[in-house]
């Protein structure tokens, strides 16, 4: 039982130490931006010039490998 009262009191802890992160943080301004998020999608993102001979130019992501699938055999016993 009284570990039970341990992780209770570790709990309350644990949330009042998340609790201060947060009033911290909104303290210190860090909710403040309400304009960016409502037009980052409307906003063109940079373009990386397209790459010569053949590789991948720099930044941009390779392209995804090809999946591969096992075949797989029936084991069940013919007949019987």
């Amino acid at each position: 039982m009284s570990v039970v009262v341990v992780l209770i009191g570790f709990s309350i802890l644990v949330a009042a130490g998340f609790l201060g992160a947060f009033l911290w943080a909104v303290r210190n301004g860090q909710f403040e931006d309400r304009y960016t998020p409502s037009v980052r999608m409307l906003l063109d993102e940079p373009r990386l010039p397209p790459a010569q001979n053949g590789t991948v130019s720099q930044g941009a992501a390779p392209p995804p490998a090809p999946i591969r699938r096992k075949k797989f055999r029936n084991h069940h016993p013919q007949g019987s």
